[in-house]
This record gives C-alpha cells, structure tokens and sequence, in this order.
C-alpha cells in the first residue's frame, strides 16, 4: 500500500528515487521490457513439491535465471566500496518512483461537459445515507486507521434482491474501552432504490475494527454467511434463515486473532464443503504504538524518529512492521474449521502483508487456485496440486512483480476475462506514483503484465486505488475495469503532489478485441464526478434492470451508491447458479465456471468469494450481451468438475441454474 519511507532523527531527507518508466507528468510515451520471471536474489519462494506438468521445466527456467539475475541487478545498482550489505527497505512500503510537484491535483475535479452520464449518485434517495464509517482520528497517526472499509452485495434473505453490508473501523480509544464501537450495518433492498436497516434484528453489528468481509454458503443450507475479517478477532456469520445470524466464529475455529483483511471461501479439496482463507496484514501492539505524525511539531519532537512521505511527517508502516502469515481453514465433515496452514505450504513464511486473495481457476485444470495480492511484497500465486498441495509460482508465472522487477503496494484485486479469451485475468491497485497492474493470462499457468499497452498505466499513476472490479458497464460483451480510490496520507491535500486525499473513481471502457481500454469521462454532477476517499468497492445489479451498479464505502463518511444510467440498448443476461453438494459441489456453486456463448463471442464467468479490496460483489453472474437476443450456448463446468449445459429461453432476464435440473425463471 504505501511508498518508501525514510525513518529519521529531526531531519527531512525524502527518499526519491528515480521513475523506470519515465516522468508520469510530461506524457511522454513508454515502451517497457519484458522483465525476467525469475526470483529476484532476496526473494524466498516456498513451493510444494510439484506433480504438474511444466512444473519441473518452470523451476529449470527459474534456477537458470536466479543466477543470471542478481549479476544483472548489480551491474544496473551503484556500487559503494566497503559498503554494508543491501537491507530491506525500512519506513514504509517499496519504491514507487520520484514524487513529482504538481499544482494541479489529478485525482479530483476532473470532468468532461461532452461525456455521457454513467453513474448516478443516488446515495441521498437511500437509508445507506444515514451510515457513517469511522476508522481513528482525522490525521491518521496510524496505519490501523487507514484500511478499515469493506463492502459485500450479496442476497442474505433470498428474495431475489441483492442487498448491501458495510463494515465499520473502530478507535483506538474504543478499543481500550474508552469509547462506543462504530457499528457495521445491513441494509435488506426492498426495491425501487429502498433500503431497510435491519442491523439490530440481523445481529451483525460487529462493533470490532472491520477490515474485510466474504460470503460463502459454507453449511450449504442454501443461505449466504458472511466471515468478517477484523482487526482482533475475527467473525464467522452464520446465516440463520430467518433474517439473523449467529457468530460461530469461536465454536468452528474460525476465530482467527491479529490483523485479518480480505479472506476468500473456496472448495480446494473438491469435498464439496468451502474452506477459507484469510490473509494476514502486520502485528501491530495497541499497548506500544510507534511513532506518530501529530507529535512532530511539538517540544521534543526533533528527537523522536518519524516516518516521512516526501519530507512530511506521516504514520508508519507497513515496512518496519512484522508482517502476519496467512491462514488456511480446511472444513471437517462436522462442520468445524482446521489450521493447514503449514501442511499445505501457504501460511506465508515470509510473513508478506497480505491484503486480498481469492479462489480461482486460474490455469485449465479443475481445481482452484490461491491468488494473494500482498502491499509492498510480492504478490503470491498457489497453483492447486490436489491432495491438500500447493505450488508457490509467483515468481514463474509473472504476477509477483510488475513488468519492470518490481515490487508493488498492491490493495485491491480484480479477477475476470476481459478479452474473452476463455482464461481468467487479473488487475491489481497500487499506491499513488505507481500504476495499477493488468496481468494477461497467456495459458498453462502464465501471466504478462499488459498495464501500459491496455491503457492503464498514465491514467492511474496520481491515484491510490482500492477496490478493483471487472464489469461490463454498457453490456457490450466486452468487461470494462472499475476502481474505487483515495489517499491514506491527509496531508496530501496541503500539498503540491498532484494527488488528493478524496479522490474521484476511474471508470475503464474495454474498447473491445485488441485488449485496449479508455478512460471514461466524468459528465459534470455525475456519479464519476464526485470525490471520496474510498477503501472497498462492491458490484451489483441492485435495482435488477441488468446494469451493474456500485457501492462504495468511504473512510470516515457516508457510503457512495451508484446507480448505472448507461444509456444502451444491448441485451443482458444475469445468472444465480445452485450446486449440489452431493455431488461435491458447495451449494453456493462459489468455484464455477460458466461460458455463454452469443455468435462468435464466448464470454466466461467465475463464481467468486471475497477478491476486489477486502469485499464481496454480488455472486450472481452478469453477462452483457450486446446486440444478441438469444444464447447460443450456456454452459457452467460445476466444482466438482462435470460440466452441463443448459438451455436459455430468453434474453435481459435472471435466471437460476441448478446443478443437475435444468434451468428455470
């Protein structure tokens, strides 16, 4: 999440290192290198014993470079004689490239009066208005304080309408019991733009300092629960059917202690039972607090060390915090939860700050495998090997590093195919100075990152992005990129850094075959006009007239919900699928795959948990369909690896799929 920080003794020295991919501010144009997919010589790769094909000729490919790299990496560094041996990066988070001066804030107050209305605000029309989150002070002294906010669309009660929870932070002074919790809140959409808070009666208030939230049916009795991701202790969210919920967190073994962000619920062992993985952020001691920003203009503040971002005193961390590891839940026969964290290989020895992860078929077997989007460490990438084993491939596959060897503060996670080309892609957020990322999935396990050549890179530096998702705004066919944004430093708005602390979201068009995507132009008083400062970011068809619209929750404010007024005339088709856990799939059907297929457009679709920033999209699968009025082909390769087809009787319409009987309205 955050840049590069000099830790200092009263002075002001800023680390600024020179941009690899030129000056963001001049617009010139930049052709990047092919990196090499090799672990880089402080890197720690720890894979399970591979049985896969290509698994063997990867680790050749990967020993052969590991020595040829580090000569390249020293022949590209300066060399001081005598010098001490390289250290990790102390402060916060890795080298983004130079901060450059700006009078001109990039992130905010940017429109366009010929830009067509997309996104509507309808936030003020909502009972969502009345929410407000809190997360700490105004100043952020610390980074507890600046992550807290995910969002999940998901049908609790189902109804058929999908419906909205947002989780709330917490203070340090209520959680030494000096203050009221903030409370999470559930709102049951009654339709026509009408929500119900119903809290109180659902029992999911949390009153803990949220961070992240899934759903997942993981009892298949048909009704989505929810597992909350706190800082302390975690929840697991029963879903009762009857409108409450119970946590059974403390009795199933889920109650995971420490820093928990965004999990994800996924069938790894094709038992048919969803286990559960939760990231871990960093440990981070209430009872001893680092240094803080507000203490630096006051008497004695010259002697006490201070993090900085470009000169500026600001909270630390998370480089000079000690990372978490991750934690895998594998569900018994009985309901309850196990740690395999460590006998499956993904519990994260190297303690990276993990963030976001998800469940998804990422290569073309039948098993799913674990993304994990890290801040300022490597992103990691476990390739299911069946029989309760995982293959580390980050490094080999390319979606560790970005496109030039490097590290990234990632946040957020999007997972879709966006050139319909049948494998799934990836697109991940980073911190301001930096772009996002857009990993390409070229086959058998392999990704390039694409960022610049699609159009991603320019036009996301100045933001810090959150919440990533891809979606298919105008139901062209073709998925479109939506990122939720907003600085973590307040400060930044007494400065000329060419950023903003609210910042506006960016909308990406996928401008079709060819893999290139426009920026959307904010049309003035619209919904892409307004400025927050945003964390999760959540996708669904909340008023079910086949456009997806959004959700975002904001640090320290009310909620952003957008409601899609696209005009288009392209057909839709919006899908609820239902596993059968007798044949070894979640009821939930969390892991399928669904292709549809109109003319000569083959469109795919993932059934997913968690993944965007630390929240949920609706689990109902949208599909624009463009000018096509009827389906070709559908067909959903379940869980439990068949696969089915089902006939469609008509267009712009929901329908649910349910494994082994067909489909029905």
């Amino acid at each position: 999440m955050f840049l590069r920080l000099q830790k200092v003794a009263g002075a002001t020295h800023k680390d600024s290192p020179q941009r690899d991919r030129g000056d963001a501010e001049s617009g010139a144009p930049f052709n990047p290198p092919r990196p090499l997919r090799a672990p880089r010589a402080h890197a720690v790769n720890h894979a399970a014993p591979a049985t896969r094909r290509r698994g063997s000729a990867r680790r050749a490919v990967s020993l052969l470079l590991m020595f040829a790299l580090p000569a390249a990496l020293l022949a590209q560094t300066p060399q001081t004689p005598n010098a001490p041996p390289p250290q990790p990066p102390q402060g916060m988070g890795v080298s983004t490239g130079a901060g450059l001066v700006s009078a001109t804030r990039r992130t905010v107050g940017v429109t366009d009066a010929k830009a067509p209305r997309v996104y509507e605000d309808v936030t003020a029309r909502t009972a969502l208005a009345r929410f407000r989150h809190l997360s700490g002070g105004p100043s952020k002294d610390y980074i507890v304080e600046t992550v807290s906010g995910g969002v999940a669309i998901f049908d609790y009660d189902n109804d058929g309408l999908p419906d909205v929870y947002l989780l709330n932070g917490s203070t340090i002074a209520a959680e030494r019991g000096k203050g009221a919790r903030p409370r999470a809140a559930l709102y049951r959409n009654l339709g026509e733009w009408k929500f119900e808070d119903v809290t109180e009666r659902a029992g999911v208030a949390n009153e803990r300092w949220g961070m992240g939230v899934a759903a997942g049916d993981y009892d298949n009795d048909g009704d989505a629960d929810l597992f909350v991701g706190n800082y302390g202790t975690s929840r697991l969210y029963r879903n009762n059917g009857d409108g409450t919920f119970t946590d059974v967190a403390p009795r199933l073994g889920v109650a995971r202690q420490g820093w928990s962000t965004g999990a994800s619920f996924g069938d790894y062992d094709r038992d048919g039972r969803l286990d559960l993985f939760v990231p871990g952020y960093v440990e981070f001691d209430l009872n001893n607090l680092p240094p803080n920003p507000s203490e630096a203009g006051k008497p004695g503040g010259l002697a006490a060390n201070f993090c900085q971002f470009r000169g500026v005193p600001v909270m630390c961390g998370p480089r000079g915090l000690k990372g978490e590891p991750d934690t895998l839940y594998h569900q018994k026969p009985d309901g309850t939860f196990e740690d395999v964290s460590a006998q499956t290989g993904v519990n994260d020895e190297p303690r990276y700050y993990g963030f976001s992860s998800v469940w998804v078929r990422a290569d073309e077997d039948d098993l799913v495998d674990l993304l994990v989007v890290n801040d300022s460490t490597p992103k990691q990438l476990y390739l299911n090997l069946g029989g309760g084993k995982f293959e580390e491939v980050g490094y080999p596959s390319g979606v560790a590093l970005n496109e030039n060897g490097r590290e990234q503060a990632g946040m957020g996670l999007g997972v879709g195919d966006y050139d319909n080309d049948g494998l799934v892609d990836f697109y991940v957020t980073n911190f301001s100075d930096d772009s996002n990322t857009l990993y390409h999935n070229d086959g058998d396990g392999n990704f390039t990152d694409v960022t610049f050549q699609a159009g991603h890179g320019e036009p996301t530096i100045p933001f810090l992005g959150w919440g990533a998702s891809f979606l298919d705004y105008d139901n062209d066919g073709w998925k479109d990129v939506a990122v939720a944004n907003g600085h973590v430093y307040p400060v930044v708005d007494r400065q000329q850094w060419g950023t903003s602390y609210a910042q506006q979201l960016l909308l990406f068009r996928n401008t079709g075959a060819g893999g290139k995507f426009e920026r959307v132009g904010a049309a003035p008083g619209s919904g892409l006009a307004e400025a927050w400062p945003s964390r999760g970011l959540a996708v669904g068809d909340l008023d079910l007239d086949g456009r997806p619209d959004l959700v975002l929750n904001n640090m320290d404010s009310a909620p952003a919900v957008l409601r899609n007024v696209a005009e288009t005339k392209h057909h839709w088709l919006r899908l609820r699928l239902v596993g059968d856990p007798a044949r070894k799939s979640p009821r939930d059907a969390t892991g399928a795959v669904v292709h549809v297929t109109t003319g000569r457009l083959r469109q795919r679709g993932d059934v997913l948990s968690g993944a965007g920033y630390s929240s949920q999209n609706d689990p109902c699968l949208s599909f624009g369909l463009g000018a096509a009025a009827k389906v070709d082909r559908l067909e959903v390769k379940w869980p439990d690896g068949s696969s089915e087809l089902f006939d469609v009787p008509g267009v712009d319409r929901t329908l649910t799929l349910t494994q082994g009987k067909g489909s029905k309205p």
